[in-house]
């Protein structure tokens, strides 16, 4: 299995976009950064917020809404999204 299987890196420029249509980039604020594999391919794409560490799974782009809305607008951890 592969996150490219799960169309990782149009999900990441999704969500960048999304993040500077918030007004959420720049500095201190958001990066989305790639960071190659993270050795959870069985549990699917993954996210991880730092510096919290948090890490989540994912299906579609309602997805990433809830995270960027929730975790990184609100500081709330998407507790259904976590792996």
């Amino acid at each position: 299995m592969c996150c490219e299987q799960f169309n990782a890196s149009e999900i990441r420029e999704y969500a960048k976009a999304r993040i500077k249509q918030l007004g959420m980039a720049g500095e201190g604020g958001v990066r989305i950064n790639t960071a190659g594999c993270l050795d959870r391919c069985e549990l699917g794409p993954v996210i991880v917020v730092y510096p919290e560490a948090v890490w989540y799974s994912y299906i579609d782009r309602e997805d990433i809404d809830e995270i960027i809305d929730q975790h990184l607008g609100k500081g709330q951890v998407v507790e259904r999204l976590l792996i």
